[in-house]
């Protein structure tokens, strides 16, 4: 008796089969963003309204339900390092300007995950 004898239905052909045609797709590179800098601004003798934390709070506030990583906000504004950033964002969350979601989240309001509904709650 053979151990192959009992095909089960998973979907697989049962016999080989030939290509007869192939799809290809190319997509457009991605713009490459420029390097974040190798050293962050120093804004302390800037007028509060230009200083990087107001300027990154605006940024947050104006689309509050969106969750931001720390490279995303660096790479908006280009003018802080990565490590910086990181630094910022902790002290800020921890001061409660701005909440953490998760590791590497930060968005302007609490954000809760909603659960979906079912067809009874409809």
């Amino acid at each position: 008796m053979s151990r192959y004898s009992e095909r089960r239905d998973d979907g697989r052909p049962d016999h080989s089969r030939i290509v007869a045609h192939l799809a290809v797709t190319v997509l457009k590179p991605v713009p490459e963003q420029p390097p974040l800098p190798a050293v962050s601004r120093d804004d302390r003798n800037t007028v509060p309204a230009q200083r990087r934390r107001h300027r990154i709070l605006t940024l947050l506030q104006d689309d509050p339900s969106r969750l931001w990583r720390p490279a995303e906000i660096a790479a908006h504004f280009g003018d802080v390092t990565l490590h910086t950033m990181y630094r910022q964002l902790t002290r800020w969350a921890n001061d409660g300007l701005i909440h953490k979601i998760g590791p590497g989240l930060y968005a302007a309001t609490t954000w809760r995950s909603t659960a979906l509904q079912t067809a009874e709650d409809r």
